[in-house]
């Protein structure tokens, strides 16, 4: 089936406050995620820590879309958003967020993006375009 892409939203709770304070730790999990999905980071991460006791927001723009995170240290909860806009496997969210995190539960929806019915059929190269010799 054509998909626009996959839209993963992901809950943490029960994470160590500490780690979700910290950009560097927060850092890491984006250059995982990254890494074992295959993604390509374009440009520069923004990140933003918020002051005194507050949490951490952090934006890294994919060519395939785009991750988030958002942490609430005073409840213990860190969020996270990938959007792919092609297909991926699915990254072991739980398992990483409880050994880089501390969460003691992760809840990950997964939401597939499709076209609407009436949408055009996808793009193919058409010989009707055809460029000859001397045309441009």
């Amino acid at each position: 089936m054509l998909t626009v892409g996959t839209e993963w939203l992901i809950e943490a709770s029960g994470c160590d406050a500490g780690r979700l304070r910290d950009a560097e730790e927060l850092r890491a999990v984006f250059a995982r995620v990254v890494a074992e999905l295959g993604l390509r980071v374009v440009g520069e991460q923004v990140w933003h820590k918020f002051p005194g006791e507050g949490g951490v927001t952090g934006l890294a723009l994919l060519t395939e879309s785009h991750l988030a995170c958002h942490t609430y240290p005073e409840f213990g909860v860190a969020t996270f958003n990938l959007y792919c806009c092609r297909e991926r496997a699915a990254w072991p969210w739980d398992e990483r967020l409880r050994e880089m995190l501390g969460a003691r539960a992760v809840s990950v929806r997964c939401v597939r993006r499709e076209p609407p019915a009436s949408a055009p059929p996808p793009f193919e190269s058409s010989p009707q375009f055809t460029l000859h010799e001397g045309e441009a």
